[in-house]
């Protein structure tokens, strides 16, 4: 039994738990003592983030081998195109080497919370919203690529890893669920444990919200 915590992580929240610069951490936002992120999620983009006290778990959700698909919303300067859909789909090369083809398809504007630091209209007066779903994980890795393609990324927001989606939760807000995955024969279970936590989407306590 592992226990795994889905995490709808603010704009401009550093995915750790400290920061010796004063900036905002998942501290700020989830309770729970020993637990780590399964993966990263840049500093200025939104969405899910998986965490958990269970180090084989956290392997397997984050390893690039087991190639767990990732679906993030992109809104983008201008309005993107099909020859840039057609390339995010066949695979570009970036400066660390070709991506792998990506499912990517324009999508109506979502509903969506208000951001801390808004996109100004005036200074992006036409945007559209992309849908990228990638098997890869390198560093600011849709950025990278929608610029590549001429449609530089504005906000972004991580709605799903794997099975796991973000439906349910405003920023800051995080739920648990418990897995009973089986391990694999040579695999010694991990001796942390968590607190037991009430599974319903909640905050922390010191949770801020949105404006």
């Amino acid at each position: 039994m592992s226990n795994l915590y889905l995490l709808h992580k603010p704009f401009q929240v550093l995915s750790q738990f400290s920061d010796r610069e004063g900036r905002q951490t998942l501290a700020q936002y989830i309770d729970v003592k020993d637990i780590y992120p399964a993966g990263r999620l840049d500093y200025d983009s939104e969405g899910l983030l998986l965490l958990s006290d269970d180090g084989e778990l956290i392997h397997r959700i984050s390893h690039p081998r087991h190639k767990q698909p990732k679906t993030y919303w992109a809104q983008v300067e201008g309005q993107i195109d099909d020859t840039a859909l057609k390339a995010l789909r066949q695979g570009i090369t970036l400066k660390d080497g070709p991506t792998q083809p990506a499912k990517a398809r324009r999508m109506e504007p979502p509903t969506t919370a208000l951001r801390q630091s808004p996109i100004d209209p005036k200074r992006h007066p036409s945007t559209s919203w992309l849908e990228l779903t990638i098997s890869e994980g390198r560093n600011r890795q849709v950025r990278r690529m929608t610029a590549h393609v001429g449609f530089p990324t504005l906000r972004l927001i991580r709605v799903s890893i794997g099975p796991w989606t973000l439906e349910g939760l405003a920023p800051g807000e995080w739920r648990k669920e418990t897995l009973h995955a089986p391990r694999p024969a040579n695999t010694a279970p991990n001796k942390r444990t968590a607190p037991r936590q009430d599974q319903r989407a909640r905050p922390a306590a010191k949770r801020r919200k949105p404006s």
